[in-house]
């Protein structure tokens, strides 16, 4: 499993989401936020979704798209992921993640600050089982994608809550101009 770094090139065909409509990464004019979050029902990916959700315009100002990957079946995230106005892909045989170096460790959970995040996930969504160990032991990993499919800028996380924020996105799409 190698890790993906600034300036590889990534083109991914045959993506779909979970409704089955077709998911292009890279996109003609926009950036791409290919986010890798952990497993159907984490209160911690639920609760940095929404924050996302919340400021879906300052994406839309920004020319960014958001897809968003979870290690889970299709069938488990419509039934636990809060509705989100994003591309949500579902890869419960973890091919994404390999592909791009997103690894599992007992790192994930063995974090303060991640059990932050999830006390309040689980306070607002409550907790969902993972259809396997290896998806809570998942890590966050977020890719900006430019329209060439160049890799931009790229985050592995150390915990489970170690992702970027709003302000962090915007702040590595404004360092790259999209055309109109």
């Amino acid at each position: 499993m190698k890790r993906k770094t600034i300036g590889d090139t990534v083109a991914l065909a045959d993506l779909s989401n979970i409704k089955g409509l077709p998911v292009q990464v890279p996109q003609p004019g926009k950036l791409v936020h290919l986010q890798f979050r952990r497993f159907a029902g984490c209160p911690i990916c639920n609760l940095h979704l929404q924050s996302f959700f919340k400021n879906s315009s300052a994406l839309q100002e920004n020319g960014i798209h958001e897809v968003v990957v979870f290690h889970a079946s299709k069938e488990r995230m419509l039934e636990n992921v809060v509705d989100v106005p994003f591309d949500l892909i579902a890869d419960p045989t973890r091919k994404l993640y390999r592909d791009f170096g997103v690894e599992s460790s007992w790192k994930a959970i063995l974090n303060f600050k991640m059990m932050r995040g999830a006390l309040k996930g689980v306070r607002k969504f409550g907790m969902k089982k993972p259809e396997s160990l290896e998806a809570e032991l998942g890590l966050p990993a977020d890719f900006l994608i430019d329209e060439n499919g160049k890799i931009i800028a790229l985050k592995y996380g150390v915990h489970a809550d170690d992702q970027w924020s709003l302000e962090e996105l915007i702040q590595h799409a404004k360092r790259e101009p999209v055309s109109a």
